[in-house]
């Protein structure tokens, strides 16, 4: 199965059910493929053909679904963009991916008009919140789903994840990868059409658009799509629409916890919470079941693995600070530095085998053969699988910084730390932080005789990297420490 069926027979069994709800509108599972074929047909207008790239820098709101599936049904590929990335890495991310599209909003025009005078292929911009085409597209029909023929190898989905040369990557994920994804919701968590979610996950984000779009699809649910987050945002979007479930990471859970006003909401109705994205503290999950009454279930995956590749089961006991077992059709091994399986109880090499692993990365043979080796994902992180094949982190093989779920590569910040004329060295690494799991933190020498603070530092950051990315502390050191 590919994903343009998977919305298509869900248009069919679940035809009534709500499928998007937003501040103003609910979108039955029917309309939705109505609206998704509505921008299939201005997309195809526009000359958009099988494996073309089609970028979406959108925030969490319904054009974001009808774009993205719209993009899969034409046999295109979605190249989905962070909503932060700043006028340089979108530059990057145009050009490297050959998008000859993007869809976004009108907040990000002006990074568009910066750059477009340097893009090769991407010559057209759909907005919208202003768009004419779109909204008439949007307004016409029905029109009838798009007959294009696509294997379930096809790429379906782009997501860029920085790499350790500090140089973006494009991890192509194929239809198989994201179909074998779509019964997560379903299976593992036992969600039926009369659960209700809340999208809370940036879409664009693997685990967002797994957790929020491609699931709820398979199970029928409906979800709340929450644009702008406060946490009483939370607690009265969760009491209004009566939502059962919902996906966040490790921060948001921490943040109800110690949240002042929690008690002053009835949010009985929530039976079941899903963490991810970076390890929660072990301690914090019982304090949290206890506290609202909820189970929260907690899963480890990666971008290149679409992402999820482990739960923890709802009919398999608990063990603290373990990830959980390998979901279902997929292998996971512990290995060291050869490649030797490992007994139970060594630490190393977590690896994965299964349909969710992606294709490649893009125009990478080099560094894809780096990551997929006998069609084995080595995913740099590091841990140990006990006797009951329960698996636990232990720490990462490669340089990397987990923050509020999202990945930085040191080596990405360091490059640009090292472009400012009064940089003479710089090393980035993770610092601990309770809400976000680790911050970024950067060391830097000084050039003698420049004077210069963390403000201009941190002003220069923002101008090239998204604002996950910047330091969030900034030391003067005499020496870098290796």
């Amino acid at each position: 199965m590919n994903l343009v069926s998977l919305i298509e027979e869900a248009a069919l069994n679940f035809a009534e059910r709500p499928a998007l709800i937003s501040e103003n509108q609910c979108i039955s599972y029917h309309q939705l493929n109505r609206l998704v074929n509505s921008v299939a047909h201005l997309l195809k207008k526009t000359g958009i053909k099988k494996d073309d790239k089609i970028a979406l820098m959108l925030p969490n709101i319904p054009e974001f679904v009808y774009s993205y599936f719209a993009a899969v049904k034409l046999g295109a590929v979605a190249v989905t963009l962070n909503t932060s990335s700043t006028a340089h890495e979108l530059s990057y991310f145009l050009e490297n991916s050959e998008a000859k599209v993007l869809i976004t909003m009108e907040s990000a025009r002006k990074r568009y008009e910066e750059i477009q005078d340097r893009l090769s292929t991407c010559k057209t911009l759909i907005n919208v919140d202003s768009s004419p085409s779109l909204k008439r597209a949007l307004a016409e029909g029905p029109f009838a789903n798009p007959s294009i023929p696509i294997d379930p190898d096809d790429p379906a989905v782009m997501i860029y994840t920085s790499g350790l040369t500090g140089k973006p990557l494009g991890a192509v994920l194929t239809h198989r990868n994201l179909n074998s994804q779509s019964r997560l919701i379903l299976s593992l968590v036992q969600r039926t059409p009369s659960d209700k979610g809340l999208s809370l996950i940036p879409l664009f984000h693997s685990f967002g658009a797994t957790a929020n779009m491609i699931a709820i699809m398979r199970a029928g649910c409906s979800v709340v799509m929450m644009d702008r987050f406060t946490m009483d945002g939370l607690f009265s979007t969760i009491q209004k629409e009566r939502i059962t479930y919902f996906c966040a990471v490790p921060r948001l859970f921490l943040g109800m916890m110690f949240y002042e006003g929690a008690t002053g909401y009835d949010i009985s109705c929530l039976n079941v919470c899903i963490t991810g994205g970076s390890p929660m503290p072990a301690d914090f999950i019982p304090a949290f079941e206890k506290q609202f009454g909820v189970k929260i279930l907690e899963g480890y995956g990666l971008t290149e693995a679409s992402p999820v590749c482990t739960f923890t089961r709802t009919d398999k006991i608990r063990k603290p600070g373990s990830i959980g077992t390998a979901i279902p059709n997929t292998i996971i091994k512990i290995v060291d530095e050869a490649g030797s399986e490992l007994p139970r109880g060594e630490i190393g090499e977590l690896i994965v085998h299964g349909e969710n692993v992606m294709k490649g990365y893009y125009n990478d043979g080099a560094a894809t053969a780096s990551v997929i080796k006998d069609g084995w994902l080595y995913t740099g992180d590091l841990g140990k699988m006990d006797q009951d094949d329960y698996i636990f982190l232990t720490g990462r093989k490669k340089r990397m910084i987990i923050t509020s779920g999202f990945n930085v590569y040191p080596r990405e910040v360091e490059n640009v730390l090292n472009q400012h004329p009064a940089v003479q060295a710089s090393r980035v690494v993770a610092k601990e932080d309770l809400m976000r799991g680790e911050i970024v933190r950067a060391e830097i020498v000084k050039k003698d005789g420049v004077l210069i603070d963390d403000k201009e530092i941190l002003k220069h950051c923002r101008i090239y990297l998204s604002s996950y990315k910047v330091p969030r502390e900034v030391e003067f050191v005499t020496k870098i420490q290796i």
